[in-house]
């Protein structure tokens, strides 16, 4: 891995997207994936308990979905809308907004 990140002029190194993390949309990126160069892999973004609450939000929204599709299930309707609240105060108790970077 030191050998493929040693690989051309140090200057070229040293502003290289791929090593310093750059834009994934910048189209070097791509170069130096296909090239074979060592190219580390993005950071995982986002807290777990904020990925809780996009869950709880996800499955209450395909389940309120599916009760209004199949039947008059009312409560379960409203129970996923509940949950939806639930997981919609979570993500904003726990400042979700600010997981990116």
């Amino acid at each position: 891995m030191a050998d493929q990140l040693r690989q051309g002029t140090a200057g070229e190194a040293a502003t290289d997207p791929a090593i310093t993390g750059g834009n994934p949309d910048d189209p070097r990126m791509l170069t130096h994936q296909v090239s074979g160069l060592f190219t580390p892999l993005p950071a995982f973004h986002g807290r777990p308990v904020s990925w809780v609450a996009v869950v709880a939000i996800t499955i209450a929204f395909v389940v309120g979905g599916l009760a209004l599709v199949f039947g008059p299930t009312w409560w379960l309707f409203w129970a996923s809308a509940a949950l939806a609240a639930v997981g919609a105060l979570l993500a904003l108790a726990t400042n979700i907004f600010e997981d990116w970077y």
